[in-house]
């Protein structure tokens, strides 16, 4: 019967003899990493000091390179590696490694980061995940998705024959109802930021600009998102035909240490789009032109300094014009629903869909799109109430009661 083969990076037993007055020799079968199995040795003075130095050389040779991966490779050496490659092959944009590289820091490193890749079962990784999906189930979704992408690395090095991640239970993506501004909402979203711009006498500091305005006029005219509406520039803007358009060809991101810039491109393929203009847009556009200074970038909504106006500086101007009010719900995402239900209503959701720049309709429908609920069919059970409404009545004359 042949010997049964050792495991990759394992050793058989350790045989020390004798090789002369004060030499001795200890040797032991080894399985390297690319499959062979070699015999190892190393000599000392004495047969023990011979078999600890064997054992060094053998540690030695279990221990794999830094940018090896196995088995016994730690969880956070793992996304190291994985962090290293993404960040090299330069497929992924520069704010989604920093999204990923913040799941890893802040959720997966703290609760795995010590476990070997081969500790991480199925079973852990999926209470792992569910931990936190009891209370922040964005952040389970995106911890899964790096979870994945990393053991995946993991199963490329032939560390483990398939990938946990893939195992572990669906995380439920709570559904929120859909809610968009009717017309008494908008009206009172502009009497906000009216107020809100308006000069306060005494008061220091320099005056509200009309951006905010122009931003939510611009995002309900197109059901653009707003990182796409702070990216927009004179260029993309075509005033000299019958029906102006806009194009809407990328949006701004945001880096740690380069701040924010405008990205070339739209969140999807689907995103790149040319959308008409409705006639009170052209007007605030028109208007806007005229009063508009140079700026370095041509930008449509420029700083003060030249730059482009951040999201975070919109929402927080939003914030304050809406902080007497009870608008409170309402947010720049509630203006691209807003636009998508009222699409859908008057056309279709085919439309709605490509004016809001998705690749599926699903989408669009499941979660931009306000829907009534649907109430069960009881009509024929209600029938019963409508009985008697075309029986004549009976003349009180003839009333058996009075008879």
């Amino acid at each position: 019967m042949s010997r049964p083969e050792l495991p990759i990076g394992t050793w058989g037993k350790i045989r020390t003899e004798k090789l002369g007055p004060r030499r001795f020799r200890a040797r032991a079968r080894f399985r390297d990493y690319d499959g062979k199995t070699r015999d190892i040795e190393a000599t000392d003075t004495t047969g023990p000091a011979a078999e600890r130095a064997l054992k060094i050389k053998l540690r030695d040779r279990t221990t794999p390179n830094d940018d090896e991966i196995t088995r016994e490779t730690h969880v956070s050496r793992l996304a190291e590696l994985w962090i290293e490659e993404i960040t090299t092959e330069e497929r992924i944009a520069p704010q989604t490694i920093h999204r990923y590289a913040t799941s890893v820091r802040a959720a997966i490193l703290p609760a795995l980061g010590n476990l070997r890749i081969r500790e991480a079962s199925v079973g852990r990784l999926d209470r792992f995940l569910r931990d936190i999906a009891k209370d922040r189930p964005s952040a389970a979704r995106g911890a899964k998705v790096v979870l994945s992408q990393m053991f995946a690395l993991a199963v490329r090095h032939g560390a483990l024959p398939t990938n946990p991640v893939r195992d572990t239970g669906r995380l439920r993506k709570p559904r929120r109802a859909v809610v968009i501004l009717s017309d008494e909402h908008l009206q009172a979203v502009r009497t906000a930021i009216r107020d809100w711009q308006r000069p306060v006498p005494g008061k220091p500091g320099p005056r509200h600009t009309g951006d905010l305005a122009d931003v939510v006029d611009l995002m309900l005219a197109t059901g653009a998102r707003i990182g796409e509406i702070l990216a927009l520039r004179w260029a993309d803007l075509d005033l000299a035909t019958a029906r102006p358009t806009l194009t809407i060809c990328g949006t701004l991101v945001f880096v740690t240490g380069q701040g924010f810039f405008r990205q070339p491109w739209t969140k999807s393929d689907a995103g790149y789009r040319m959308v008409v203009l409705p006639r009170f847009a052209i007007g605030m556009l028109l208007t806007r032109k005229l009063d508009a200074a140079d700026n370095p970038h041509d930008a449509i909504f420029a700083s003060r300094r030249g730059t482009w106006l951040s999201p975070n500086n919109v929402r927080r101007q939003w914030r304050q014009a809406r902080a007497d009010t009870d608008l409170a719900w309402v947010t720049p995402h509630t203006f691209r629903k807003t636009v998508a239900t009222l699409i859908k209503e008057e056309t279709s959701t085919k439309n709605a869909a490509a004016q809001l720049g998705h690749s599926s309709e699903e989408v669009t429908a499941t979660y931009y799109i306000a829907k009534p609920v649907q109430a069960p069919d009881v009509s024929d059970v209600l029938e019963r109430l409508g009985a008697d409404r075309n029986r004549r009545p009976t003349p009180r004359g003839h009333d058996d009661d009075h008879g």
